[in-house]
């Protein structure tokens, strides 16, 4: 796993991030106080994520409705249309959010 520090953790209740780590996309999320995240490009269509909503405890795509629980990426809205999302640690260490991605991804 490779450590990759992405800003200030300063995200206000219900706000979304989405950062360009390397050849992936995440979106990050804080939602009842904790940090979250998945893949930012939707497995459906390609879109982003992070330009979606947060009902709940879910990311809504803004293409196409779908929307996926930021604990596990399921598909909460529209099984079968497309898959889960994978998740990806996030954690706050010195005031930085940093995510742990697989080192091939």
């Amino acid at each position: 796993m490779t450590k990759i520090k992405l800003g200030p953790a300063d995200f206000a209740e219900r706000e979304m991030r989405g950062y360009e780590v390397g050849k992936r996309n995440v979106c990050i999320a804080k939602i009842h106080g904790r940090y979250k995240g998945l893949d930012d490009w939707c497995n459906h269509a390609g879109c982003l994520l992070s330009g979606g909503r947060i009902e709940d405890n879910m990311v809504v795509c803004p293409c196409h409705e779908v929307g996926f629980d930021m604990d596990t990426g399921r598909n909460e809205t529209s099984p079968g249309v497309c898959d889960d999302q994978p998740t990806v640690n996030v954690a706050v260490e010195d005031g930085a959010l940093v995510v742990e991605l697989p080192e091939n991804p």
